[in-house]
């Protein structure tokens, strides 16, 4: 989008394709290419987390203790509970004038499986699973699913799962019903009935035991080979966190090559990019952080989670690297801060236009979105940013020469949604939605514009370098 010009007071909206020359998109593809590496290694929370600390060692960034003295490395990692991660990089202001902020969220909807997940029925082993976040059940069906995770035994040992993405892994599979005998059972109910979540249950063993005296023997097979292959019991589920996600890696989509599908990039285009722009900010004036959270899926509870105080330790650990060390200057911290909060907008769809206002609607390959306000029915939820930060947020991507849009959840009354912004603004920040748009969103198989990917990372890394 660009700003009225003599020649036109109409709004432009252009898509990147008319607007930015072919060495523009050279280097959005070559982006692109390092984003979707990250992808295929990073596939749950804890992954993300691990990827980022390690590209900001790579860096030179140094990882935060407490009351720890501040050093000449050139940023600061944060890291809770391995499932969300801040990195902070002093600018040439104090951090109490404020610092630029920008969050994401890590966690995508997947299948955890259950705290006691291993059973048989009807001569099958099989996993029981508990669906977080909101997929559509059917999407999950019938299609290659693997294990992603860490197992705690009681010792304190931590293993790390990750069976089924690798191309000679077995994988493991929610059966669909056959269209034959669905008929009653299946097919005469919406399709949010269909298929009930405590019947996303894992395919995960078929051969028994010997013992042809032993009860459960496939079960018992499946605990012979875990407890064989990652010295496991069966109790050790109890401290475990396995989440079942698509096998399949990112691929190209269309004879062009111009969009990306893959699983979890709500949120995980907006937290690579944000991470990206940050470490590779040339100069700044204000303190820089990105921030990646858990959670936003479920409501952003927890102590991962954009609610919990994560965020606000870390602003208070900045201030006191500065010698700073004052529950006022916090507050006035936050009040003098500003922030994207970093996530993905819904496209309009080419076959489902009807849901999507068109006038407001974000358009695949026409850049970075901005979304002054998210919530359902009646703004309800949302954080509506104000028109005075809107205003310095179109400067600021017009003279950097950034393709950005505008964009919406949809109708009115057809439905909506809620990001972390609202967490931030009740603590006093200037935030905004800031992202690329998706087709697919919450699907196994999400798509961007590769174009879009690159205009947002440049968008971020403008944000952190000049505003």
């Amino acid at each position: 989008m660009t700003e009225n010009t003599k020649d036109s007071r109409e709004l432009r909206r252009e898509s990147t394709f008319d607007r930015c020359d072919q060495a523009w998109h050279d280097r959005a593809y070559a982006f692109s290419e390092g984003y979707r590496r990250f992808l295929d290694l990073s596939r749950t929370e804890r992954e993300c987390v691990a990827s980022f600390a390690k590209m900001a060692v790579e860096h030179g960034f140094v990882e935060y203790a407490a009351g720890e003295s501040p050093s000449d490395a050139p940023g600061y990692l944060f890291v809770s509970r391995g499932k969300a991660v801040a990195l902070y990089r002093p600018g040439r202001r104090p951090a109490a004038e404020g610092v630029n902020v920008v969050i994401s969220h890590v966690d995508s909807p997947r299948l955890d499986l259950k705290v006691n997940p291993l059973y048989e029925e009807q001569s099958v082993g099989l996993l029981k699973t508990h669906y977080y976040g909101g997929i559509r059940k059917h999407q999950w069906l019938s299609r290659p699913l693997a294990l992603h995770g860490v197992i705690v035994k009681q010792d304190g040992t931590e293993i790390d799962l990750r069976l089924g993405s690798a191309p000679d892994d077995p994988v493991f599979v929610v059966s669909d019903l056959l269209p034959h005998l669905a008929h009653k059972v299946q097919n005469t109910k919406k399709v949010n009935e269909f298929y009930p979540g405590e019947k996303l249950n894992l395919i995960c063993g078929l051969i028994p035991v010997d013992d042809q005296e032993a009860k459960n023997r496939i079960k018992a097979a499946v605990l012979e080979y875990l407890h064989q292959t990652y010295g496991i019991v069966e109790e050790d589920f109890v401290s475990a966190e396995i989440e079942a996600v698509p096998a399949a890696g990112s691929r190209d989509v269309g004879f062009d090559r111009a969009v990306l599908g893959a699983y979890g990039q709500d949120d995980r285009v907006c937290a690579y990019t944000g991470v990206r722009a940050l470490l590779e900010a040339e100069s700044l004036e204000r303190g820089a952080l990105a921030v990646a959270v858990d959670k936003e899926e479920i409501g952003s509870a927890g102590a991962t989670g954009a609610q919990s105080a994560f965020l606000e330790n870390v602003l208070a650990e900045v201030l006191a690297l500065e010698g700073v060390e004052s529950e006022l200057a916090l507050r006035r911290l936050n009040v003098h801060s500003s922030a994207l909060s970093a996530d993905v907008c819904p496209a309009i769809h080419p076959d489902w236009a009807e849901v999507h206002e068109k006038n407001n609607a974000a358009r695949l390959g026409h850049g970075l979105v901005l979304v002054k306000y998210t919530g359902a029915r009646g703004k309800a939820g949302a954080n509506d940013a104000d028109a005075e930060y809107l205003a310095r947020l179109r400067r600021l991507l017009n003279e950097a020469d950034v393709p950005w849009q505008t964009g919406s959840l949809g109708k009115i009354d057809e439905g909506g949604g809620g990001t972390v912004a609202k967490f931030l603004a009740a603590h006093g920040m200037n935030v905004i939605d800031a992202g690329p748009p998706l087709l697919g969103m919450h699907s196994p198989f999400e798509l961007v514009a590769k174009a879009d990917v690159y205009a947002t990372y440049l968008g971020y890394k403008a944000f952190f370098e000049t505003f």
